[in-house]
């Protein structure tokens, strides 16, 4: 039995890359386990081809947290039933999985999902970010196996570290496109889905929602923001045309964001981290065929420039971005953008991008 040992920080609720990544590893028959975290608010995991574990915490945050949960996966993974394989998801699990390597003699793959030391969260906060960097220039330059997001963020470590990070997207898997039916809806709808929180472009679009009429816009995740953005919509008067959704599991989201009529994703460029970000939201607005508005950041917007699937934008002004959102839905309504969805799809998607992930398993040696 070949078992591998994934590990990450969240409650694995909604985290598909790693649901994707561990799917792939039971398709090609590994005994998968997921270890996370367990929240008060964490629902039931339904994926049973996956195990999962998943730890309650005394500290939700701060050094003390991060300190206990890699102490926790570091009393586990020592003593974890013959593993072949770990996989260690951003730099907060890392010493604990690159520890454990060491002294099992195990292959480890590091998986970073973004620039985790140039997160909004710690720009601003030196003595904490000088700790993940330092975390961070010991371990990446004796890491072997490592990939990454996007080729922005693989050029970054490479030149930081001199480590090879190959790209795998965070693409979905291909979904089958039926037309829509009309639903009778009076108002076009706008979605976002993702974390909320400080840069986001959330208070923006809100603010936009005064210069739109028969739009409504739902807003799916949760995130530190969450009661400030709901508190500046009511203040608004902006009523029952901003949606709180809350977080939802991809089989609940992915119809809503298939009735939608544009997908946003309007990072602010604070630091690299949102500058080189290419979120998994951009791909699965595709999959959906939603047109995209995004922010004119690189990565993003050489996806929707390239395959033509949108609008890359610079602007922040509240009413001249109502502008471009209504110029978008009125192409929206004429079939623009289809074509170029469909295109999209098609070659965005987790059967070619898993190809890497493959790869990187046989470089490995876990599989033939």
């Amino acid at each position: 039995m070949k078992r591998v040992y994934i590990s990450v920080i969240n409650d694995l609720a909604t985290d598909q890359r790693v649901g994707r990544v561990a799917k792939l590893l039971a398709e090609k028959g590994f005994t998968v386990t997921c270890l996370g975290r367990k929240l008060k608010k964490s629902p039931d995991l339904k994926n049973h081809a996956v195990k999962y574990r998943r730890y309650r915490m005394l500290f939700n945050q701060g050094p003390l947290f991060y300190a206990c949960f890699n102490f926790r996966l570091l009393s586990w993974l020592l003593f974890a039933r013959r593993p072949v394989l770990l996989i260690s998801i951003d730099l907060d699990t890392l010493p604990a999985n690159f520890l454990v390597s060491r002294i099992r003699r195990l292959p480890l793959i590091y998986d970073s999902h973004e620039l985790f030391t140039q997160v909004p969260e710690l720009i601003h906060r030196k003595t904490v970010q000088s700790v993940w960097k330092g975390f961070e220039s010991y371990l990446l330059p004796k890491l072997k196996y490592a990939v990454t997001v996007n080729y922005s963020i693989a050029t970054i470590y490479r030149r930081l570290y001199g480590t090879r990070f190959r790209v795998v997207r965070n693409v979905p898997e291909k979904m089958a496109y039926t037309p829509r039916e009309d639903s009778g809806q009076e108002r076009q709808l706008i979605i976002y889905q993702g974390a909320l929180n400080v840069g986001r472009g959330l208070e923006l679009m809100i603010d936009a929602m005064e210069y739109l009429e028969n739009v409504g816009l739902v807003i799916v995740g949760s995130g530190d923001i969450e009661e400030e953005l709901k508190a500046r919509a009511e203040q608004k008067n902006l009523g029952d045309r901003v949606d709180f959704k809350g977080r939802l599991m991809p089989e609940e989201l992915v119809p809503l964001t298939k009735s939608a009529d544009l997908g946003i994703s309007l990072e602010e460029d604070l630091g690299l981290n949102y500058r080189y970000s290419l979120p998994n939201k951009l791909f699965d607005y595709i999959q959906c065929r939603v047109p995209v508005l995004c922010s004119a950041l690189p990565e993003m917007s050489r996806i929707v420039n390239s395959y033509g699937i949108g609008i890359a934008s610079r602007e922040r002004n509240p009413e001249k971005l109502a502008g471009i959102i209504r110029y978008m839905l009125k192409e929206r309504e004429g079939g623009a953008w289809m074509d170029a969805l469909h295109k999209a799809a098609d070659q965005l998607c987790w059967e070619n991008e898993s190809a890497v992930y493959l790869e990187l398993l046989r470089d490995c040696g876990v599989l033939k």
